[in-house]
């Protein structure tokens, strides 16, 4: 059997010879083995696990996704984020390392955002302050501020 699990930037798992999957979603674990059904779900936060040729143990932790089963014998994971390890102790640490460096990348974006909102309510704020000054009418605001300082030469 064939797992692969990928996200919208990279592979995560392309690995052939799979002998067993482990999966959870919402109605609970399942395992998918060769000549498995066609079937589709959609998984929450979980880890799936699975089993090489060999015997040894792999494992990736998803942050949500779609698994599908086709033809009995290829096992696709779509995930927005997946974290792979082959040892379950180490995971842990690898998505949680993973996770707070999102979370400092995401309090840094919303600082700036929070600084680019805070520019265009000023800009905004002096635009209207100088609106409310009194400007005759005829010219727009710039080209008058521009015949005050230099007013046109006539011949």
């Amino acid at each position: 059997m064939r797992l692969l699990v990928t996200t919208p930037l990279s592979i995560i798992v392309d690995a052939d010879e799979v002998a067993h999957v482990r999966a959870e979603d919402e109605t609970g674990a399942f395992g998918i083995q060769s000549g498995h059904a066609d079937f589709l779900t959609v998984l929450p936060v979980s880890v799936i696990t699975w089993r090489d040729g060999g015997g040894a143990e792999h494992h990736v932790a998803l942050r949500g996704g779609v698994l599908t089963v086709s033809g009995g014998d290829r096992v696709e994971v779509a995930t927005r984020e997946a974290v792979g390890e082959d040892e379950l102790s180490r995971l842990g640490d690898k998505v949680l390392e993973r996770y707070r460096r999102e979370v400092r990348t995401e309090e840094e974006s919303r600082l700036s955002s929070a600084r680019l909102q805070v520019a265009t309510l000023y800009q905004i704020q002096r635009f209207l302050r100088a609106g409310r000054e009194s400007v005759p009418q005829g010219l727009p605001a710039s080209r008058e501020a521009k015949s005050a300082r230099n007013p046109p030469e006539f011949e």
